[in-house]
C-alpha cells in the first residue's frame, strides 16, 4: 500500500513534521511505501492560476502540478497533516488541494465535476492546535474542518474518509512526554486502520 503524506508547516522541526515522520515510520513498518510531500520544503506555490481552471482557453495543469499529480497517481492513501491557524488549515495546504486535487485528477470524469476520479482510495487526517481539543470541539471548529476538509473533499474526489485525529494543546512549551505520547498515538491510529 502506498501512502501520500501531505503536510504543511513552515518550521522543519515542528510537531506537524514529527507527526508526518511518525506516520511514515508506521507505514514503512507495515510494509507500505511512502510519498512525502513537505509543502514548505518543496517550495510549492499554492496560488491557483487562471489557466488551471476549467473553461480557460489553454486549460491544463502547470508543470509543477503535473509533477505532483504524477507522484500521487498510484497512491492508495492520502494522509493530510496540518495545524489549525485561525481555526482552519494553512493556506499552503488549501492551495495544494486546489491545484493538485483539481479537475482532471481528483474529479471531472467524463468532463463532469460531479464525477470523482479517486474512488477506492482513502483519506486520513491529523491536525493540531494550541487550543485544547475540548475548545476546538465546543466552538465548532473541528466539525467545520471535518465537513470541508474530510467529508466534502473526500466525496468530491471519491475518497473514503477513515478518521480525523486532532491533537489539542500543542505549543512550544508542551512537554516532551506529551509530544511522545501523541506520536505513539499516530502509530496506534495507523495500525487500527491498516494493521501491521
Amino acid at each position: 500500500m502506498k501512502h501520500a503524506i501531505i503536510f504543511a508547516h513552515p518550521r522543519a522541526r515542528s510537531f506537524t513534521a514529527a507527526v508526518a515522520d511518525a506516520y511514515a515510520r508506521a507505514a514503512e513498518a507495515a510494509g507500505g511505501t511512502v510519498e512525502t510531500r513537505d509543502l514548505y520544503r518543496i517550495g510549492f506555490d499554492p496560488c491557483l492560476k487562471a489557466e488551471e481552471m476549467p473553461g480557460a482557453r489553454s486549460f491544463g495543469p502547470a508543470p509543477d502540478v503535473a509533477a505532483e499529480r504524477e507522484r500521487l497517481a498510484d497512491c492508495d492513501v492520502f494522509a493530510l497533516i496540518y495545524p489549525f491557524w485561525l481555526n482552519a488549515p494553512p493556506a499552503m495546504l488549501k492551495g495544494y488541494l486546489d491545484r493538485v486535487f483539481g479537475f482532471g485528477f481528483a474529479y471531472g470524469g467524463q468532463g463532469q465535476s460531479a464525477n470523482p476520479l479517486l474512488t477506492g482510495r482513502k483519506l486520513i487526517s491529523f491536525t493540531s492546535s494550541g487550543a485544547p481539543t475540548q475548545w476546538v470541539q465546543e466552538t465548532g471548529t473541528l466539525e467545520a474542518v471535518q465537513t470541508l476538509f474530510d467529508r466534502s473533499f473526500a466525496r468530491q474526489c471519491g475518497l473514503t474518509p477513515l478518521s480525523h485525529n486532532h491533537f489539542g494543546g500543542v505549543a512550544p512549551v508542551t512537554s516532551q512526554a506529551f509530544i511522545q505520547a501523541r506520536l505513539a498515538d499516530v502509530a496506534t491510529i495507523f495500525n487500527r486502520h491498516f494493521g501491521r
